[in-house]
């Protein structure tokens, strides 16, 4: 969508924070509303709070990132609930404009797990937000609770994006129990809802649980059925898959150049199906306070690793050691809700001026459970080959 942006902030739009900010008599009336919706339990039972609080014109929100969501189970919901559903394709955007420059950035939170809603809301946010001017509608609501982190990153879009209507989060200062919210849809047909025991949130970059079952990091283990991607096969033999990259960007596999989106979707299945790509680790709050996240990741594993190694194939030490400082910087403004802020788009313009000089391939070996190196080509290498012949060249010279 390419509705105009907002040129002014004249007005301060109201934070929607609880239940009782959703009043039908405190907006225009007939206006419409612009709600995100994934299909889960909790988008699910903020349209039946809407629908019952008397809201007429609701618009739910999917947008697709690749995750492969079943849109009749969104249209189920979708017309139980009288809403008007808009499936957006997200796929080509959120590829290039989003998870290319974090396979740059080295986006992995401290060490631990490649980031992922950071790098999503932004672009649903702004897509969100396209449709809610497109339909003069009155708000944009979401359903981040206060230990998900999503819920900072969509109002911080949305704020710096410079959204003139009213938007939030009833969870926020009104937090209603998975039992609640399951029993109340299932008084209204949805009984289907009963039977999550986990958040989850997909992308074609991630596919990442919590909540629910998994709420203990003391004591958590994600039911197998959740997976779809790195779920080993036992039928799958080693293999080698070549990975080719040009100016950053990863651009081919085994020699057959794809498009960035089709590239990740490819390793994801080749790279997962030997068992590969599964991370766990705690995110902080803002309060400080911590909360686990699972996900499988199979072609993030490949694809920052093999640019790493280009990297240092192509960059001289100093300037990798000032990138790495930045890369955490980078992450910290995705993380926080700021990816539309100065900060990261200042890091970014360094990450991209390194980004220019990784071009090449990195081949590896797949087995089950790992991953190693067999070769890596760099266009414009700083790598010797023959490390004898080049101590008898530099000694010549230095004599």
């Amino acid at each position: 969508m390419n509705a105009a942006r907002p040129t002014s902030r004249a007005r301060r739009p109201e934070l929607i924070r609880s239940f009782a900010d959703l009043r039908p008599e405190r907006f225009a009336p007939g206006r419409p509303v612009v709600t995100l919706f994934s299909g889960g339990l909790d988008s699910s039972y903020l349209l039946h709070r809407l629908a019952k609080a008397g809201f007429g014109d609701i618009h739910a929100v999917s947008v697709d990132l690749g995750a492969g969501e079943d849109l009749d189970e969104l249209r189920l919901v979708a017309e139980r609930l009288s809403v008007r559903l808009h499936v957006i394709d997200g796929r080509e955007r959120f590829a290039e404009e989003y998870v290319r420059p974090a396979i740059a950035a080295q986006a992995v939170y401290l060490g631990t797990h490649p980031i992922s809603s950071s790098l999503s809301r932004p672009l649903i946010a702004e897509l969100a937000m396209d449709l809610a001017v497109e339909l003069d509608a009155w708000g944009v609501l979401h359903t981040a609770n206060r230990s998900q982190n999503t819920l900072r990153r969509l109002n911080g879009a949305l704020d710096l994006l410079g959204y003139q209507g009213h938007y939030g989060t009833p969870y926020d200062l009104d937090p209603v129990d998975r039992q609640r919210k399951a029993r109340e849809l299932a008084e209204i047909g949805l009984v289907h809802m009963g039977k999550r025991v986990a958040s989850i949130d997909a992308n074609l970059w991630c596919r990442e649980f919590e909540s629910g079952v998994l709420d203990d990091p003391e004591q958590h283990t994600v039911p197998e059925h959740l997976y779809r991607w790195s779920v080993r096969d036992e039928a799958v033999a080693d293999e080698e898959v070549e990975i080719g990259f040009a100016g950053g960007v990863p651009i081919s596999l085994d020699g057959t150049r794809l498009p960035l989106r089709i590239l990740i979707d490819t390793l994801n299945h080749r790279a997962g199906a030997h068992g590969i790509g599964r991370y766990s680790g705690l995110e902080h709050l803002p309060g400080g306070q911590k909360v686990l996240e699972l996900r499988e990741m199979p072609a993030a594993e490949l694809l920052l690793r093999g640019y790493r190694h280009l990297e240092t194939a192509t960059l001289d030490a100093e300037t990798i050691r000032e990138k790495m400082h930045l890369e955490q910087l980078w992450v910290r403004e995705a993380l926080e809700g700021r990816w539309f802020g100065d900060l990261r788009t200042a890091c970014q313009s360094f990450i991209d001026s390194c980004a220019a000089r990784v071009t090449g391939s990195v081949r590896w070996r797949l087995r089950p459970g790992t991953a190693e190196t067999r070769s890596i080509v760099a266009a414009a290498p700083r790598y010797l080959r023959d490390r004898e012949d080049w101590e008898r060249e530099s000694s010549r010279a230095d004599r």
